[in-house]
């Protein structure tokens, strides 16, 4: 073995060993921040470029799309909240785990060190921060009391007083345990406990319980659990305070360290409740309201990052969790505005309302400004695409079901790269897209039932006497022609596709 030759005077050898780092860092790429903004209950059709027909301004969401590459056919993995969040973090289907949301006070969604996102940003020396709405779960038996006794409500549910909780003790399985570094936000804003949590603490303790009643919202219903609450708790005060936050913390970030910043919004879900100052903005009543602030939450991200010095380096990524509530209906015939845009369905559904959201993304330099493509993308797709950017390694054993979708983000790729995908709100229906045919192998697509006037007004026939649903989309956006009885074959091998994705535990393999 031949040992390489030493200098005798060690400032050389100092100057030479800096010299090199030096080079080495000044060779090596500036990693991107990456910030995903995930709208919760948002509509395909509430997005202003995207719906011709929109009675919502979203000048700031339109503005990002002109500066990167908008989605038309992008989803979420389900029609609900928890699921959704889950896939996009794990980049796995979420019904290979759960079904369901997180119930007040349940417990995590995740396995104990289950690989996540923000655990991959951290592996690639990201600083990570999540602010919002988790709706994952936390292990609070770690600070219920033993002699807790919580009374029974509507469906099983559990309604804790303050006193039944050790406020002071710090919670797992939260965020922190998930790979993030810091959070802050309410949990769920419609759930208790209504308090703020910063990374893995109450702030400040409940003593009270919230009042089910005497609330007003600017549509819809009310839709709070019961449960313990801060004193003079506003939950008009959630989403202007998790604003503030996110900024706050871009404000303090340097270029020359990468971080990745998760924003679960906590509108336009129910209540239905728009501050003051955007009152009005929209012609879609207090939705349409509520979506414009979302809009300007938005802008507000942009603007941070273009202040500080990071737009030019940072992926943003705007998505939502699943479509529009069933208020959607009212909202139609009151204001002639559908947030699902040309689509059939709401959220819950397994229609294409239900799943097909915004979807944009921003990379300067990168993604083509401007550029809009109807190639297949999932979100479950997010892991596996930013796990290129910042070149992590994924194995088998993780990211089950994630494609890279970085050659269409970059042009390299002209076409899709994902054909088939699946998507279910519940065990009892899944649909299965396939190019574009889609299968809905159920009895109806539907879960979030419409108004009278919106079957007579649209035509739709709720269910199909085959017992499920054959559509292509290429010239059925609107899922109006069941095919089921006139392409056997094809229904046949999708069936077969889609049972052998659900059996074998992944989709893709690397």
């Amino acid at each position: 073995m031949i040992k390489p030759k030493t200098f005798c005077i060690p400032s050389i050898l100092f100057v030479i060993l800096v010299g090199c780092s030096d080079q080495d860092e000044a060779a090596k790429p500036q990693l991107p921040n990456v910030v995903i903004i995930y709208a919760d209950d948002m509509g395909h059709g509430d997005l202003g470029v995207q719906n011709p027909d929109s009675k919502i301004p979203t000048p700031h969401l339109d503005r990002l799309a002109s500066q990167g590459m908008r989605f038309t056919d992008g989803h979420s993995s389900s029609g609900i909240c928890t699921p959704s969040r889950y896939a996009l973090l794990t980049g796995r289907y979420h019904w290979r785990r759960m079904h369901g949301i997180v119930q007040s006070f349940g417990p995590p969604s995740f396995e104990a060190g289950e690989f996540t996102m923000a655990r991959m940003f951290k592996a690639q020396g990201y600083k990570t921060a999540c602010f919002g709405k988790w709706h994952l779960g936390w292990n609070w038996e770690d600070a219920i009391k033993p002699d807790a006794n919580p009374k029974i409500y509507e469906r099983k549910r559990k309604l804790y007083n303050p006193s039944d909780i050790d406020w002071d003790k710090s919670v797992s399985g939260g965020p922190l345990s998930q790979g993030f570094d810091t959070y802050f936000g309410d949990g769920t804003i419609n759930f208790p406990p209504y308090a703020w949590v910063q990374d893995d603490k109450i702030v400040e303790a409940p003593t009270t319980l919230m009042e089910m009643g005497g609330r007003q919202t600017a549509e819809g219903s009310w839709e709070f659990r019961p449960g313990p609450m801060v004193d003079g708790w506003d939950p008009k005060d959630v989403l202007p305070t998790i604003t503030e936050k996110t900024v706050e913390y871009i404000s303090h970030q340097k270029a020359d360290t990468p971080f990745f910043v998760y924003f679960p919004l906590t509108a336009p879900h129910a209540p239905i409740i728009p501050n003051d100052e955007f009152v009005g903005k929209s012609e879609a009543g207090g939705y349409g309201d509520f979506v414009y602030q979302v809009d300007w939450i938005a802008g507000q991200v942009m603007k941070a990052l273009e202040e500080n010095g990071l737009a030019e380096n940072t992926i943003v990524i705007f998505t939502a969790d699943n479509g529009p509530e069933r208020y959607a209906h009212a909202r139609l015939e009151k204001y002639d505005h559908w947030s699902s845009g040309e689509l059939r369905g709401l959220k819950r559904d397994i229609w294409e309302g239900g799943h097909r959201v915004p979807f944009i993304v921003r990379w300067p330099g990168k993604v083509e400004a401007g550029a809009v493509t109807d190639s297949l993308i999932h979100q479950v797709d997010l892991l596996a695409t930013l796990a290129e950017v910042t070149g992590f390694e994924l194995s088998n054993e993780v990211a089950h079901d994630s494609l890279n979708q970085l050659p269409l983000w970059t042009g390299v790729a002209s076409g899709p790269i994902r054909d088939h995908a699946v998507h279910n709100t519940n065990a009892n229906g899944y649909a299965f897209r396939k190019d574009d045919w889609l299968l809905v192998d159920a009895k109806t697509g539907e879960i979030s039932e419409p108004t009278t006037w919106y079957n007579e007004h649209t035509g739709y026939v709720r269910e199909a006497p085959q017992g499920a649903w054959l559509f292509n989309l290429s010239d059925d956006l609107a899922q109006k022609t069941n095919l089921i009885s006139k392409y056997p074959e094809q229904v046949a091998a999708m069936r077969a596709e889609l049972n052998a994705i659900r059996e074998n535990g992944r989709s893709v393999t690397r």
